[in-house]
């Protein structure tokens, strides 16, 4: 079995010419520069569908993408692809008619789920075209990425103690 640390894969998805669409790729480029190397960052900005490409081999994957107001513009969900439910009030910003939620029912149908699979959803304000991430969503982004690394390193853990049982 390949190790974790091979195998964790972070996704940046949105637009960031659509305002707070953008808050995924913005929180992926902050952890390019401070996520370990081993740890692939990439950003989707086009269609949801791709993210099982992004994804594949990967054995952890965690989503960054902006969600629709819900509480308050910056607020940052944490949600277990794998084992929760996506909220129906927690609308994901996509512009596109296959979103993550599709993304993720189509691999899980054709076997292609990672074996971890976290997204980090902020509630974004503005979605306008042209517009920029608001400063509330753009205060989110440090706040996120820390819990991301977080994240990647609990995720770590988790491989060592399913290796050390092995």
């Amino acid at each position: 079995m390949t190790a974790i640390a091979d195998g964790i894969r972070v996704i940046g998805i949105g637009n960031g010419d659509r305002g707070d669409d953008g808050i995924g790729p913005l929180i992926a480029e902050r952890l390019r520069a401070s996520a370990p190397s081993d740890v692939s960052v990439l950003i989707r900005r086009g269609d949801a569908l791709a993210l099982i490409d992004d994804w594949r081999g990967a054995d952890s994957a965690i989503l960054v993408d902006a969600a629709a107001p819900m509480t308050a513009p910056g607020v940052i969900h944490r949600i277990d692809l794998i084992a929760d439910v996506v909220p129906s009030e927690l609308s994901l910003a996509s512009t596109h008619a296959f979103g993550i939620s599709q993304a993720v029912g189509l691999a899980y149908t054709l076997g292609l789920l990672p074996r971890h699979l976290i997204l980090y959803a902020v509630e974004g304000a503005s979605f306008a075209p042209g517009a920029a991430v608001t400063p509330e969503v753009a205060g989110a982004a440090g706040p996120a990425a820390r819990r991301i690394l977080d994240e990647i390193e609990s995720l770590r853990r988790i491989e060592v103690e399913v290796e050390a049982d092995a």
